[in-house]
């Protein structure tokens, strides 16, 4: 078996939402701040036992039960905010799971992975909203999330179970093997919106029975429309006063 196939769990963690925000301004409900936990938890079909959202709307549900972030980014965020208040370790970004060997361009759209008692299937890439803003103190934060690609990703439940670190993720399904997550990442943020090619992306990405819902329908909208949807309440929240 190809050694990416193993990969054990660094950290798990979860957070209860609380309220976030720059002094003076209005503060929002949030659950990005995680810390890690030790012991096994329950994985469910919404989510890890102790794991709170702010925003049930946009965040959590059985699309969004976990989320995972590659550690081995965190250096290339130190280096590029050496200043931040918000030190970038397991965690940071909101993640349930940490791992070393485990990227965005490694994961595919719809792997299955067996870890711990459970069995995860690989549903979407992230969409950073302007929650990261407000936990990291820069207005750009979440935009540069987006720009960089590594966003991490979230998984649906096949099985639930106990979960635990140190608990191996096995890949035991690939339905998908020509879209790694970099591939429909790139799609749905686009460097150039009229990249030549682009809309061919889209109507392939949105015929991809295992993705999510939202994103085949996001890209259904952008064949339809011609045009990209403004990321800007997603990205920058709701001008003030609203």
């Amino acid at each position: 078996m190809d050694a990416f196939h193993v990969r054990p769990v660094a950290a798990l963690l979860t957070g209860r939402a609380r309220a976030i925000g720059a002094p003076g301004a209005p503060e929002v409900l949030s659950g990005i701040g995680k810390e890690a936990r030790q012991g096994a938890l329950w994985l469910g079909l919404a989510g890890l036992e102790g794991d709170e959202q702010g925003d049930r709307v946009y965040h959590g549900g059985p699309e969004k039960a976990l989320h995972h972030y590659a550690a081995e980014h965190y250096p290339y965020w130190r280096e590029l905010y050496p200043d931040s208040a918000v030190p970038y370790v397991a965690g940071a970004f909101g993640e349930n799971v940490s791992t070393l060997g485990m990227s965005e361009r490694e994961v595919h759209v719809g792997d299955v992975f067996r870890v711990g008692a459970t069995l995860v299937q690989v549903s979407q890439g992230r969409q950073p909203c302007f929650r990261v803003n407000l936990r990291f103190g820069r207005p750009d934060a979440a935009l540069a999330l987006q720009a960089s690609g590594y966003t991490g990703w979230y998984y649906r439940v096949l099985r639930e179970g106990w979960l635990a670190a140190g608990d191996v993720f096995e890949l035991v399904d690939r339905p998908c093997p020509d879209w790694p997550l970099a591939r429909a990442i790139a799609a749905m943020f686009p460097d150039q919106p009229l990249a030549p090619g682009l809309r061919d992306e889209w109507l392939a990405a949105s015929k991809l029975a295992p993705l999510a819902q939202r994103w085949r329908t996001t890209f259904e909208r952008r064949l339809a429309s011609g045009q990209i949807e403004d990321w800007s309440m997603r990205l920058d929240g709701p001008p003030a006063g609203v």
